[in-house]
């Protein structure tokens, strides 16, 4: 009985190693399964996703169009075909009044009012024929058609009416000739992240 008894002891034992050590060399889970909700776009993080960059849109971004990483509010939700349902462009969390700036040097391609609403685009330098073109919506614009901006150059103010956000947002948008892109790509990495805080010297009074 106590031989029989040894052996389950080891038995047991062998086994708990085992698994254990299956345990231990398992690769980690996935975060998100296949076909999971989506993460905030403009949020990576540990727990959250990143926007894959569209290898056709240079990362030549330098400043965001309002604050210095707003909420998005709504993300790019590019449509099937080119009269489908979509959200073309992003929506951005900004109060009215905030200063809208051009997030890369260009052109001004049109300011002016388009169904109500004031509409700043600028044609982005360097992007190729047709070259890139950025919108924003609804801006009281501050540029005329054919001044040339710089980036982080104020092109005017958020409107206080034209909004189709429930909150106050600017939507910004990108376009290559009538083909909508993904206004996020952009943004280098540098610009999506937001690092930790760090604290900095202070000298001696």
């Amino acid at each position: 009985m106590r031989a029989k008894r040894c052996v389950r002891v080891i038995t047991r034992l062998v086994l708990l190693v085992v698994l254990t050590a299956a345990a231990l060399l398992a690769p980690p889970p996935p975060l998100f399964a296949a076909g999971g909700p989506a993460a905030d776009p403009a949020a990576p993080g540990p727990d959250r996703t990143e926007p894959a960059a569209d290898p056709s849109v240079p990362a030549l971004g330098r400043v965001w169009p309002v604050g210095s990483r707003p909420p998005v509010l709504r993300g790019w939700e590019p449509p099937t075909t080119v009269y489908a349902a979509g959200h073309r462009g992003v929506d951005l969390t900004a109060p009215p009044g905030a200063p809208v700036r051009a997030v890369a040097a260009g052109t001004v391609s049109f300011a002016g009012r388009v169904a109500g609403k004031g509409v700043v685009a600028v044609e982005l330098t360097g992007t190729g024929d047709p070259p890139l073109r950025t919108t924003y919506e609804p801006v009281t614009a501050s540029v005329e058609k054919g001044d040339a901006v710089t980036a982080g150059q104020v092109i005017g103010t958020v409107a206080a009416t034209g909004s189709h956000c429930t909150a106050g947002c600017v939507h910004w948008g990108l376009r290559r000739g009538e083909a909508y892109l993904d206004p996020l790509s952009l943004l280098p990495p540098w610009l999506l992240h937001r690092g930790p805080s760090r604290l900095l010297p202070v000298p001696d009074s």
